[in-house]
């Protein structure tokens, strides 16, 4: 089926606006998923609904926090579809699970597991898990991704001064939650 002219250039003004932005969005997704498949699939789904939907988008706002809707949205569907269905296991999986986790093993050689491996201890993770979730939202976006503070808000769908006392209140939270720790790894003094 040969593609009209309209839907190539659409086709590029796709890629070229949408596609620049998908490795931020992975990096939400695997933060909300905590998943890696599952992550995959809401950064796919994610990106399907806005080209599916490209007609609406507005050009020349702001793509990024555009398709951080559509992710938030898509993840909050997913949930809800996901809490109404009963869990189902595959027998098949089950029998194998014994065989699979003994032969799987991490590499000690892999360049990328040993740069980006330990890039938050679990402490700090756990930390930043433990947030409520407006806070944790705010942080991971802007001190983690590096969005600004307007991209932040109108992905969390809020005003500007609303990101800022959420993303104060959070490191707040989050100081409090890591003292020890940072005491522990030198980070302040031991006094």
């Amino acid at each position: 089926m040969a593609l009209t002219s309209n839907t190539k250039k659409i086709h590029k003004e796709f890629e070229a606006e949408a596609l620049p932005h998908m490795d931020i969005l992975y990096n939400y997704a695997m933060r909300m998923t905590g998943n890696p498949d599952d992550a995959h699939d809401l950064l796919q789904e994610t990106y399907l609904k806005a080209y599916r939907f490209w007609d609406k988008y507005e050009k020349g706002t702001n793509i990024r926090a555009w398709l951080f809707r559509i992710m938030k949205n898509t993840y909050i569907n997913l949930y809800r579809k996901t809490v109404k269905e009963p869990d189902t296991v595959d027998y098949d999986e089950i029998k194998n699970f014994y065989n699979t986790i003994k032969d799987e093993s991490a590499d000690p050689n892999d360049l990328q597991e040993k740069l980006f491996g330990q890039l938050l201890d679990d402490e700090v993770a756990k930390a930043l898990e433990s947030l409520p979730e407006d806070f944790r939202t705010v942080v991971i976006l802007c001190d983690i991704e590096g969005l600004t503070y307007e991209e932040i808000a109108e992905f969390v769908e809020c005003p500007v001064g609303t990101v800022r006392s959420r993303l104060h209140r959070g490191r707040k939270l989050l100081q409090g939650k890591l003292f020890e720790y940072a005491k522990s790894r030198g980070f302040i003094g031991k006094d």
